[in-house]
């Protein structure tokens, strides 16, 4: 009979490999969402891992998040699952709720039923949106979304903990700033999370144990969110927005959407898509 829950968890491979770039460990990493641009990103700059998506291409598996049976089947002997895949901005509630919450969900029961013992759930910044701008505000600050997106991402936290508490899983939320190659507006000189960095974001998640909440930025030199929670997974960003500042332009304190987390989207109509 297969065990669940912690003793289960504990008796699978640890990822001792992975700090390494042990390729073994990493493709049997199951990556959903991989043809996003944070997907993209990472398949570039993590090879080996095992790519899923809901729009198959080239070198990336079919994947709907919210098949509970093809989810369950793709975990099957996985090590670990980052799951990126749903949808990556503002949209009509059932939606969001559909795809986000429910797709993490099967993501998480999957890992559980199948003894998988990490999870990397991409949350954002934008589950947190409304809170006011603070230097150093703490990763794990209560959630208060901006947007149906932004109360997904609470919801796939809260989940997360759910199932951390619950089975034992080791799940990391990734409260993901402004991920882009480059920075292109004012706001992004304190949020901007570089590929590079998101890949060392990830890579030290696959190492974490227990539940983290972990913004999702680089070394920003004007980041206003705090380094605590990235400090305790060994993330160490690298790369540092304020070198566009010139070209980017400073951000308006007069503008409402510079006093909030979140940014544009927590003043955007609830429900209507970008």
């Amino acid at each position: 009979m297969r065990r669940s829950g912690r003793s289960a968890i504990r008796d699978r491979p640890g990822f001792a490999g992975l700090r390494g770039g042990n390729r073994d460990t990493m493709a049997r990493i199951l990556l959903t969402g991989a043809s996003g641009s944070i997907g993209t990103m990472l398949r570039e700059r993590l090879p080996g891992l095992r790519p899923t998506d809901l729009h198959p291409s080239d070198g990336v598996e079919q994947l709907d998040v919210t098949d509970a049976d093809a989810v369950r089947a793709a975990c099957r002997g996985a090590a670990a699952v980052v799951h990126l895949g749903g949808i990556a901005s503002e949209g009509p509630f059932e939606d969001v709720l559909a795809v986000n919450v429910r797709g993490t969900e099967r993501v998480l029961q999957a890992a559980h039923e199948n003894g998988v013992p990490r999870v990397v759930l991409a949350s954002s910044n934008h589950a947190a949106g409304l809170h006011p701008h603070a230097d150093g505000l703490p990763d794990d600050v209560p959630a208060r979304p901006d947007s149906y997106y932004g109360w997904s991402k609470a919801a796939m936290e809260s989940l997360g903990r759910l199932y951390h508490d619950r089975y034992g899983l080791h799940v990391v939320c990734l409260r993901i700033g402004s991920c882009k190659d480059r920075p292109e507006h004012p706001r992004d000189l304190a949020s901007w999370l570089s590929p590079g960095d998101a890949a060392r974001l990830v890579r030290a998640a696959l190492t974490a144990t227990g539940f983290h909440i972990v913004w999702g930025v680089s070394a920003n030199t004007r980041r206003w969110w705090s380094t605590a929670g990235g400090d305790a997974i060994g993330y160490a960003p690298e790369d540092d927005a304020e070198a566009w500042a010139g070209e980017v332009g400073e951000p308006d304190p007069a503008d409402p959407v510079n006093r909030l987390v979140g940014g544009p989207m927590a003043t955007k109509p609830l429900g209507r898509p970008d």
